[in-house]
């Protein structure tokens, strides 16, 4: 409650930032940073610098501190500097990201790391290899995945068991089919306006297909001790004040299949009609009044609950994106607790054939044509062989694969000397036996 105070006490002294990756999210967090005391931006890799000194242009910043902040192509350079003491990770490419991970820690640097989907395939493992250099490694604040875990420690710090914690999404089953050619429909855009505006159809239709909810509850799972479902993400839809009636136990009228649980909920019906004061860009928690006392006090304080009287919710409708990156940056710098880090390996976002897959495709990743992402238990996704999501683009599919069905390391010609391969490898080595023995 106090980052605010010991920034300025680091005015003098300031954290000092490498980002790589200038895009949208960090084009976000940079128009942040020079109204932040405590904080300075050392330097910038991207592989487009004029493009990041656009976006440094476009987002507000003086003239003068454009052309004093190095901005350079690489990365290498700017993470092995002595002048960085954080990392922020955000070039949105997950192969590139463990790697750019992996180099942080060994020069000792803190990482913030935007690209979630590196840290569903492997966060537990990085989590690991930065707590072996004395670092911290975090999810990135303003990204769903942390406000989930941020909203998951305040219920559990005020004493209260959690039921549910998740986010909210506009879905329909048949979203899951939905590919780069058919999104714009779906968001009632014309290609012609998403062009105009510079949307990227692919990006989009991750959102779109249930890929990033996928990835995102995996991260949260990972990061809380939370779990999915045996048949993963189901979306049931509702308002906000239905949430705490539908995450409840089936066996008491809601949709869970046990308490502790991940889930996101659609703000669209079965019939796709639009459900008013929905949590569509949102984040909630559910949380347990366990004793009567509890739930009188629930009741006297107008909190909105089940019927029963025993099940809360506490939400944010909306999260700023890399608006919010700088609370990650000074929770790491100033306190060095991260804003979500995996603790265990216990759920996983698999690669899931979105159409009959030939031999000699290839596979083109999340929002693509090829593959949607599922969320699984960890345990499920170890013994069935799965390809993790963040890892299905660019390897040629040796034998046909099912609509419907999980895409299988042995499905696919994978270069097993990638960086990103070996650690996804060796995360699997390391908790093989771990998740044997809780099954």
């Amino acid at each position: 409650m106090n980052l605010y105070a010991k920034l300025q006490e680091r005015k003098d002294n300031p954290l000092r930032i490498g980002l790589i990756g200038a895009g949208k999210f960090a084009a976000m967090y940079l128009a942040q940073v020079p109204k932040t005391p405590g904080v300075r931006m050392v330097g910038i890799a991207d592989l487009a610098p004029d493009n990041a000194r656009l976006n440094l242009q476009r987002v507000g910043w003086p003239a003068e501190l454009v052309q004093r902040t190095p901005i350079t192509e690489d990365w290498r350079k700017l993470v092995s500097s002595p002048e960085v003491d954080i990392v922020i990770e955000a070039t949105g490419n997950p192969i590139a990201a463990v790697e750019h991970a992996l180099a942080a820690f060994e020069h000792r640097k803190h990482v913030v790391m935007v690209t979630v989907e590196a840290d569903a395939f492997c966060g537990p493992l990085l989590a690991q290899k930065a707590a072996a250099a004395g670092v911290v490694y975090s999810l990135a604040y303003g990204d769903q995945p942390a406000l989930i875990c941020d909203l998951v420690d305040w219920a559990r710090a005020a004493g209260f068991p959690v039921v549910a914690a998740g986010r909210g999404h506009k879905w329909l089953p048949h979203f899951a089919q939905s590919t780069p050619e058919t999104v714009w429909g779906y968001y009632g855009l014309t290609p012609e306006q998403a062009k105009i505006g510079g949307l990227n159809p692919k990006m989009f239709n991750s959102f779109l297909d249930g890929s990033k909810p996928a990835i995102e509850t995996t991260a949260v799972c990972n990061a809380t001790g939370l779990t999915p479902a045996p048949e993963g993400l189901i979306y049931p839809p509702g308002s906000v004040d239905e949430i705490p009636s539908l995450m409840r136990p089936r066996a008491e009228g809601g949709v869970l299949h046990h308490k502790g649980q991940v889930e996101v909920i659609s703000s669209l019906r079965g019939d796709g009609a639009p459900i008013p004061y929905d949590i569509r860009f949102g984040v909630f928690v559910v949380f347990e009044g366990e004793t009567e006392y509890i739930q009188r006090c629930f009741s006297e304080y107008g909190v909105k609950t089940d019927p029963s009287g025993r099940y809360a919710c506490l939400y944010k409708r909306w999260h700023l994106i890399g608006l919010e990156v700088g609370i990650s940056v000074a929770s790491v710098g100033l306190r060095g607790e991260p804003t979500g880090c995996a603790t265990g390996w216990r759920a996983d976002a698999v690669a899931i054939a979105k159409k009959n897959l030939t031999a000699g495709e290839v596979l083109d990743g999340e929002g693509g044509y090829t593959v949607v992402g599922r969320l699984m238990p960890a345990a499920d996704s170890l013994a069935k062989d799965c390809l993790p999501l963040g890892l299905a683009h660019g390897w040629k599919v040796q034998r046909p694969i099912a609509a419907g069905q999980p895409v299988r390391w042995s499905d696919v010609a994978v270069n097993p000397n990638e960086p990103a391969v070996r650690v996804r490898r060796e995360m699997e080595a390391t908790f093989r036996e771990r998740l044997r023995s809780a099954a």
